[in-house]
């Protein structure tokens, strides 16, 4: 029994340390860093909600902007509320980007970025962890291409804001994109 005690206590300690490790774990894909010029005119585009938590587009919109306003894009637009595809009712999102699209560029911008939310919720358990996953995307509306895209996951601390975590995820999707003349 003497012998047995080390061992299963070394086994609980690296289980516990897995365990911590694991909680707020990030995972992030993205394309090559971009430069992009800051003071170009720049539009916000709806964001697609893809979970079941109402206004998770809207949320994400708001991080975003308010990251790339702090970054130092001075003429960022946002898309007008009519556009808005985040409805529990009838979810048209395709319709609503392709208005959205067809605004972007009667607005005269180079930029847009847009983007979806595929999971924002506290998970189900004991802790109740914040998760969040987004996807954004920088188009050129000059020439249509994506100039940059990042897509990413990440959880929080049991005690952490749903908010929180999602800005976290959010500045670390952006932060391939260099902006700069």
């Amino acid at each position: 029994m003497k012998n047995l005690m080390p061992a299963f206590a070394r086994a609980l300690a690296f289980a516990l340390a897995v365990a911590l490790l694991s909680a707020g774990c990030t995972t992030l894909d993205r394309t090559r860093e971009a430069r992009l010029d800051p003071a170009a005119k720049w539009v916000l585009l709806p964001m697609a909600n893809h979970t079941e938590t109402p206004q998770a587009g809207l949320r994400a919109e708001a991080i975003t902007e308010t990251l790339l306003r702090n970054a130092g894009v001075a003429q960022l637009e946002r898309y007008p509320a009519a556009l808005n595809p985040d409805s529990l009712f009838d979810p048209a999102e395709r319709k609503a980007q392709e208005q959205a699209m067809a605004w972007a560029k009667g607005q005269k911008a180079r930029f847009a970025v847009g983007g979806s939310v595929e999971e924002w919720r506290y998970k189900v358990g004991v802790d109740g962890e914040p998760a969040v996953g987004l996807t954004l995307s920088i188009l050129d509306l000059d020439s249509g291409a994506v100039v940059y895209s990042a897509s990413g996951g990440k959880s929080g601390w049991s005690r952490e804001a749903l908010s929180a975590v999602a800005q976290k995820l959010a500045r670390e999707l952006l932060s391939g994109v260099q902006l700069g003349r």
